[in-house]
């Protein structure tokens, strides 16, 4: 029995008899007790008792009291029965006694014939018929019903048993210290599962059990003697052959392997101890045994030039598994660890973050999902949704969403270049335009698209796939397709294939082409579409495949960090505008007066001008006007966010509210540009962060200003009779658009277009006639042209049109 040296017990009187346990324990006695003696556990130690059950005769000192500091006070008497075969603490304690471990049970976990009262009874179904014994036998107190985790077969169900038996292990306690020290030098993703939990488990590290008793699998390779017990180890095939019963052909597994004895130098037969050799012994010699070693190729693993390996990848329930087991055989082989990198998968967990389980319901059938999203969308969707070390959410809308954002705008971008590409009989061969003589936004993709590479070399080699494969679909997003292309239609719609329509083709071909790349490690498949597609017409590149081509090198003076810059901000400024829009209800083919931008000097002047005609087309404004601060548009104030301030100055907090709320406008200013500004309040120096404040904008009349904490913009939202007249001509503009597309018209038709509406729309049809022609290349444009196709009534910003349109 074992009890713990430093907590208290007691000698009861009870019901007329004596009782010892716990004091903290009193409360399990039912009725009236009286303390007879109090001692500390120690006191206790080395006192003999009766066992329960007395199956076993044992020749060795068992039945006394011991200590044991694992002894809690939470459950039971506080006495602990030790069964030295049955528990980890049990079985060292019995170590350190040199108590004996009797087993009574057999593999298939049922009672020997020994255990005379329930042999042959499986022990978990034996459990009540031992009560039963004791309480016959009046020396069961009292039973209880204690609601625990228990260890069951994944497969069948069946309970589990832990007990102790004979095996043959490695002796890695000798070089866990070594292993230690080798753990520090790879390099972990994330970080913390190699110094926690794969280091913790070094730092805590037990002998290897190498042995199973198994039929199918590597036997272990040892032959004992039957009369002396020496032992014998074979090391080769070739040693192998000098044992005695070898058939051909040699079969290394059992039973044949079993069959083969050796003589010892004692006269005597050794034969091969019957167990098999743990699987993970197998999989953590992986890195050696695949090349023979070391029989064969034996300079490609000592020179390294093979091991170890630059990179590996696993779930993080392999950290007791196959990453513990190649560094373990590494170590004490070779000296080295067996890999210098690796990336730890974490679980693909259900929507809802539950583990996935056939008994919940909530697997999702990858083969499913496969089908009907494809192996692309599968694996971009598990690779840029979160971090691989991270644990995944699996959603299908997810898949949805990745489908339709990025593969959507990717196939969309190549249609439209595949399109025009074809239309001019486009290819690559033709002389390059020099990349100083592209124009400003082709030299600004290739700067994003080379910052791009930079980006992903960066990620890529610090095994952040998911940093990589995001800035893949950022760039192929927001900067090649809703900016880039959309902003480059008009080129690729000239009618001559001069040297700007060229560049245009052979920027977005570029850009392409290096997609297809960034994307391959990723989304196989169709990155090797369009990049045969690509290559096909311009051989460019001389591979049968794009996973034969090499990851594309940054070109250090394509990238333009000032052009970079000032096309972000024009983003910036054109994104906030379109939020003030859709506040306002503004529909974006409404033009507008004014734009007027806070700036704090000529140089930020400068570098907006640069991009003016690219921000006032994108938000369709007709001017840009500046100030010098942005109090002239926008008066501010702050009030105090208790919810920051509360925690952080407790009692303290009145004054500092106060002194908040009476910010000047050159304090609210200050704390938006440097994120906190330091104030004297009362005598002492307190530091007041943007967080702390809420600030409140409070916009000057008959403007709308959107701020992103950068930049701020105000928009003049007063309509002229000119710009709506302009409005009303874009709309009309866009019906014909899609009429065109509708009836199936190529890109380069030419048109007749005939409309009847009321004087407002007529009027503003007939004053802005010349830009409706050319934005739809109408040859004829009127209320009275000849046309024979049929009128189609559209509304025009709540006005009825009917217009009609048809082919020259």
């Amino acid at each position: 029995l074992a009890v713990h040296p430093e907590v208290d017990y007691v000698k009861v009187e009870h019901k007329g008899e004596k009782l010892i346990l716990a004091e903290a324990r009193l409360g399990v006695l039912d009725g009236e007790y009286q303390i007879v003696e109090r001692y500390k556990g120690k006191l206790l130690t080395g006192k003999g008792y009766e066992r329960l059950f007395n199956y076993h005769q044992v020749s060795e000192k068992a039945w006394y009291v011991i200590e044991g500091d694992f002894v809690t006070t939470e459950d039971g008497s506080g006495i602990v029965h030790i069964a030295p075969a049955y528990g980890e603490d049990d079985y060292q304690i019995s170590r350190k006694y040199g108590l004996p471990a009797i087993h009574p049970v057999s593999t298939s976990g049922e009672f020997g014939p020994e255990v005379t009262d329930f042999p042959n009874k499986f022990v978990k179904d034996a459990d009540p018929e031992i009560i039963l014994n004791l309480k016959e036998r009046r020396i069961l107190y009292k039973k209880e019903m204690i609601t625990h985790s228990y260890p069951h077969c994944w497969r069948c169900k069946t309970p589990l048993l832990y007990y102790a038996r004979e095996s043959w292990y490695i002796a890695t306690t000798k070089y866990a210290q070594r292993m230690v020290e080798l753990n520090k030098t790879i390099n972990w993703y994330p970080p913390e599962v190699g110094e926690g939990r794969f280091g913790n488990w070094l730092e805590e590290n037990k002998d290897w059990s190498l042995s199973r008793d198994r039929f199918w699998g590597t036997p272990l390779p040892i032959w004992i003697c039957e009369k002396c017990g020496k032992q014998k180890c074979i090391g080769s095939i070739e040693e192998f052959k000098k044992g005695k019963g070898i058939q051909k052909p040699i079969d290394l597994h059992k039973p044949h392997v079993d069959e083969v004895t050796f003589s010892c130098s004692c006269g005597g037969d050794m034969q091969r101890t019957p167990e098999l050799i743990d699987v993970w012994f197998d999989s953590g010699a992986m890195p050696f045994a695949q090349w023979h070693y070391p029989f064969e190729n034996k300079q490609l693993i000592d020179t390294g030039e093979q091991h170890p390996a630059d990179f590996i990848c696993e779930g993080v329930d392999q950290t007791r598994g196959w990453f513990y087991s190649l560094h373990s055989i590494s170590t004490f082989l070779f000296n080295r660890p067996a890999y210098k990198n690796i990336l730890v998968n974490e679980l693909i967990l259900d929507k809802e973050g539950q583990k996935m389980s056939k008994s919940k319901g909530n697997t999702v059938d990858p083969f499913m999902v496969i089908e009907k999203y494809g192996a692309d969308t599968t694996r971009w969707y598990l690779v840029a949704t979160s971090p691989p070390w991270r644990p995944t959410l699996f959603d299908e809308d997810g898949l949805i969403e990745a489908q339709r954002k990025f593969f959507g705008t990717l196939l969309n971008t190549y249609a439209f270049f595949s399109l025009y590409a074809n239309i001019d009989k486009f290819n690559y061969a033709e002389p390059s335009v020099p990349l100083h003589e592209r124009s400003e936004i082709d030299r600004w993709i290739v700067s994003s698209l080379n910052s791009l590479i930079k980006t992903y070399d960066e990620a890529m080699n610090g095994y952040d796939v998911t940093k990589a494969a995001r800035a893949v679909s950022d760039f192929t997003i927001d900067q090649l397709s809703n900016w880039y292309v959309r902003r480059n239609r008009r080129r690729f719609w000239k009618d001559e294939l001069g040297t700007d329509k060229l560049a245009a083709y052979q920027t977005l071909y570029e850009c392409l082409i290096v997609i297809s790349k960034l994307m391959a490690p990723f989304a196989p498949f169709l990155a090797e579409k369009i990049f045969s597609n690509l290559n096909s017409v311009t051989k460019r590149e001389n591979v049968e495949s794009i996973h034969l081509s090499s990851i594309p090198a940054v070109e250090e003076h394509a990238i333009d960090h000032d052009l970079e810059s000032r096309m972000d901000k024009a983003q910036r400024i054109v994104s906030l505008v379109r939020a003030i829009r859709n506040k306002s209800n503004l529909k974006v083919r409404q033009p507008l007066k004014r734009i007027i931008l806070p700036i704090s000097n000529d140089n930020e002047r400068k570098a907006i001008q640069q991009t003016k005609d690219i921000i006032l087309d994108e938000i369709n404004v007709k001017a840009i006007e500046y100030v010098s601060d942005d109090s002239e548009i926008v008066h501010k104030t702050v009030k105090p966010n208790f919810k920051s301030i509360g925690p952080k100055y407790g009692k303290a907090v009145q004054p500092i509210a106060a002194a908040i709320r009476n910010f000047t406008p050159s304090e609210i200013k200050m704390l938006e540009t440097n994120g906190s500004i330091s104030l004297q309040i009362e005598g002492k120096g307190t530091l007041i962060a943007r967080e702390d404040v809420e600030i409140l904008h409070e916009d000057i009349k008959g403007w709308i200003v959107e701020s992103d904490n950068t930049i701020t913009v105000a928009l003049d939202t007063e309509l002229t009779d000119d710009l709506i007249n302009e409005g009303y001509a874009r709309e009309f503009v866009n019906r014909i658009q899609n009429m065109r597309k509708d009836a199936g018209f190529n890109i380069t038709d030419r048109i007749r277009i005939r409309y009847k509406t009321n004087e407002k729309i007529s009027k503003a049809l007939g004053s802005l006639n010349s830009y409706v022609k050319n934005e739809t290349l109408a040859v004829e444009f009127g209320e009275s042209i000849n046309v024979s196709a049929p009128g189609v009534e559209q509304e025009i910003n709540g006005e009825l049109c009917e217009i009609a349109i048809e082919r020259v």
